[in-house]
């Protein structure tokens, strides 16, 4: 699993992504062991990003279980069940702060996912 999450940051970061975070939700969530969060500068940029990790992901044989929010482009939702990735508009990120909701998870740095 950790190894499709390096595959999603990858990708992410390939396609210029803004702002990646790593949340480890292992201990305080019953739904998903991670949250990778990034930001784009457009609608057109949030929803490459959004191709992007599905398409490196497709590679190796994971498709995601839900996508929503992609039409749109503020906020692209995509669960792996393991892990869902967010990616956000910065004005969506800053209004919906997910970072502060989930404030007492342990972060993981870019370095350390790809590190790995």
């Amino acid at each position: 699993m950790i190894s499709q999450l390096r595959e999603a940051v990858q990708a992410a970061q390939d396609h210029k992504a803004l702002e990646l975070r790593v949340l480890d939700l292992g201990a305080s969530c019953s739904f998903t062991s991670y949250f990778l969060i990034c930001s784009g500068t457009s609608t057109r940029h949030t929803q490459a990003i959004g191709d992007a990790i599905v398409e490196e992901l497709k590679k190796s044989g994971y498709a995601p279980t839900h996508v929503e929010g992609y039409a749109q482009g503020e906020w692209i939702l995509v669960d792996y069940l393991n892990f869902i990735v967010h990616v956000f508009s910065e004005r969506a990120r800053q209004f919906y702060d997910l970072e502060r909701l989930w404030k007492n998870a342990p972060r993981l740095t870019v370095e350390e996912i790809v590190g790995c």
